[in-house]
C-alpha cells in the first residue's frame, strides 16, 4: 500500500505539486487568520476553506477554477449561517443537513463546478457541528472563511499557478435525459437515504460527535457511480480510519496539541492527503484521520475514547452508505465501468494523434496534457473496477478478466508516455510510417469502443528500431490483446454482467 502510493507514475509531477501548493496555500491561510486576530475556531474554518478551494475546485481551465473559487463563499457563507441559526433546534438542524446533503450530491450533474459548490456547502455544514458555531461567531467565521479563499486563491493563480488545461473532474455521464433514470439523481436519493440513516444511529451513539457518521457516509459517495464502488470505498475509509486510530495513539495523544510539533503534523497530513487522493483512498483517509485528530489535540479534547467514538461512528456512515446503495436505486458496477474504459480507449487515440503530430512539426501539438488526462481516466477505471478486482470477489472469471483489463491499459499508458518522451525531443523526426501507425490504433480503439473487435489480433512482428515506431508497435499489441478480455458476452458489457 505504501509502495501504491509514493512509487505510483506522477507525469510532470503534478501530485507532488498539487500537495506541496496545498501545504502553502493552506499555511498561508491559516497564518492570515492568526495575523488578523482570528480565534482557533476561525483559524481551523479558514484552513478548512482553504483546503477545499485547493482540493474541490477542478474546471478545465484555469478562468473556470477562478469563477467557481470565487463562488465558493457564495454558498458556503449562507449554509454556516443557517447552521448557526439552527445550532438550538435540533429537528430543524438535521432536516436541514440532510437537505444539504441530497442538494450537493444533485448538483454534480452540472460538472465539476457543481461538484465542488455541493461539497463547500456540505463541509460548511459539517463543521460548523465540528466547531459548535452560533450566531454570535458568525461575522468572525464570515471573515475568515473570506480571507482564506483570497489566500488560496492568490498562491493557486498568483504564486504557483501551473495549471493550462485540465481534464474534467469524473463525474459519470447520466444515463437517460432526466427522472430517476439519471445517475445523479440517483445518487442524490441514496447519499440522502444513508445520511439519514447515519445522522439517526449516530446520534444513538453519540449525542456530540453524531455528525461524524454524516460526514463518512457523505465523502464514501463523493466520486463514485456505482453501487460497487461505493461499498469498496466505505470499506477503504474505516480501514483508512482504524490505520488512522492505531497512529494516532502513537503520534498525536503523546503530543496533546503542543502548537509546533501539531503545525508540523497537520502540515505533513495535508500533503499525504493530497498526494495521495488520486491513487489510494485508504492513504487518504489515514491522513484525513490524523489530521482530525490533531484538530481536536489543539482544542483539548483528544483522548482513547475519543478516537473510539470516531471508529464507531464511521462504520455507522460507511453501513449507511452500503446499505443506501444496495437497497435504493441502486446503480450497477458494469454501467459505469464500461463507460470509464471506452472513454480510456478514446484518449489513448487522442495521446496517440497529439504526439504524431508534434513528430510532425506541429507547435500547438499538447501530448504532455493529453498523458494527464489518460492518468486521470486510468485511475476512474481502476475505482470503477475495483470491486471487480477485490480479494473478497468471489467471481473468479470476472476478476481475472479485469485483472488482464488494468494491466493492459496500463501497457497503453506506459507506451503513450514513452511515445510523448519521443515526441518532446526537438531532434526527433516524422517517419512516415507514423502514419499508418497511428491508423492502425484508431482503427483499433474504434473496434473496441463499438464492440467489434472479433478481428483484432496481436502482431507478431519484430518491434521497428526507432523509438517512436517502437512505443506505437506495443500500443497495437496492447489494444489487440484487450480484444479479448474486453469481449462482452452481452455485447455490450466490457467486463461482463
Amino acid at each position: 500500500m505504501l509502495k501504491r502510493v509514493f512509487v505510483a507514475p506522477d507525469p510532470g509531477r503534478a501530485r507532488l505539486r498539487f500537495a506541496t501548493r496545498a501545504v502553502l496555500g493552506i499555511g498561508l491561510a491559516v497564518v492570515v487568520c492568526g495575523l488578523t486576530g482570528q480565534s482557533l475556531a476561525g483559524a481551523v474554518t479558514g484552513g478548512l476553506a482553504a483546503l477545499l478551494a485547493l482540493f474541490t475546485v477542478t474546471d478545465p481551465t484555469v478562468r473556470g477554477q477562478a469563477v467557481t473559487t470565487a463562488l465558493l463563499p457564495c454558498v458556503g457563507l449562507p449554509v454556516l449561517a443557517a447552521a448557526a441559526e439552527l445550532h438550538d433546534h435540533p429537528v430543524a438542524r438535521d432536516l436541514t443537513f440532510l437537505a444539504v446533503v441530497g442538494a450537493g450530491v444533485y448538483a454534480r450533474r452540472w460538472g465539476p463546478r457543481g461538484h465542488s459548490l455541493g461539497v463547500f456547502a456540505f463541509m460548511t455544514f459539517f463543521v460548523a457541528q465540528f466547531l459548535h458555531a452560533t450566531t454570535d461567531q458568525l461575522p468572525a467565521l464570515y471573515a475568515a472563511v473570506g480571507l482564506s479563499v483570497l489566500t488560496a486563491a492568490t498562491v493557486r493563480f498568483g504564486l504557483w499557478c501551473y495549471e493550462h488545461r485540465l481534464p474534467p473532474t469524473a463525474v459519470p455521464a447520466p444515463t437517460a435525459a432526466g427522472g430517476l433514470a439519471r445517475v445523479t439523481t440517483r445518487q442524490a436519493v441514496q447519499a440522502t437515504a444513508g445520511a439519514g440513516f447515519a445522522l439517526v444511529v449516530g446520534q444513538l451513539v453519540s449525542g456530540q460527535r453524531w455528525y461524524w457518521a454524516v460526514g463518512a457516509t457523505w465523502w464514501i459517495f463523493v466520486n463514485t457511480a456505482s453501487r460497487g464502488e461505493t461499498v469498496v470505498r466505505g470499506f477503504r475509509r474505516v480501514l483508512g480510519t482504524v490505520l488512522g486510530i492505531a497512529l494516532g495513539l502513537l503520534v498525536a495523544v503523546p503530543v496533546q496539541g503542543a502548537p509546533v510539533p501539531t503545525a508540523l503534523l497537520v502540515a505533513a497530513c495535508v500533503f499525504v492527503i493530497f498526494y495521495s487522493a488520486a491513487v489510494s483512498y485508504t492513504w487518504m483517509m489515514l491522513a484525513v484521520t490524523m489530521l482530525a485528530e490533531l484538530l481536536y489535540g489543539l482544542l483539548g479534547v483528544l483522548n482513547p475514547a475519543l478516537l473510539a467514538l470516531r471508529f464507531a461512528e464511521t462504520g455507522v456512515g460507511a453501513l449507511g452508505a452500503v446499505l443506501a446503495v444496495l437497497l435504493v436505486l441502486p446503480v450497477t458496477t458494469h454501467t459505469t465501468t464500461d463507460a470509464w474504459i471506452q472513454r480510456a480507449l478514446r484518449c489513448v487515440h487522442t495521446c496517440t494523434a497529439e504526439a504524431a503530430a508534434r513528430l510532425a512539426g506541429s507547435a500547438t501539438a499538447d501530448p504532455a496534457g493529453r498523458v494527464a488526462e489518460l492518468e486521470q481516466l486510468l485511475g476512474r477505471v481502476r475505482l470503477s473496477v475495483a470491486p471487480l478486482v477485490h480479494p473478497l470477489n468471489p467471481m473468479l472469471g470476472r476478476k481475472r478478466r479485469a485483472h488482464r483489463v488494468l494491466d493492459l491499459l496500463d501497457d497503453c499508458a506506459r507506451e503513450i508516455r514513452g511515445l510523448v518522451t519521443v515526441a518532446a525531443d526537438p531532434e526527433a523526426s516524422h517517419d512516415a510510417r507514423l502514419a499508418a501507425a497511428c491508423w492502425r490504433v484508431e482503427t483499433a480503439v474504434e473496434a473496441l469502443t463499438d464492440g467489434d473487435a472479433s478481428h483484432l489480433t496481436a502482431t507478431s512482428a519484430r518491434p521497428p528500431a526507432e523509438p517512436a515506431l517502437a512505443h506505437l508497435h506495443g500500443l497495437e499489441r496492447a489494444l489487440a490483446d484487450l480484444a479479448e478480455p474486453l469481449r462482452a458476452r452481452s455485447g455490450s458489457r466490457l467486463v461482463g454482467a
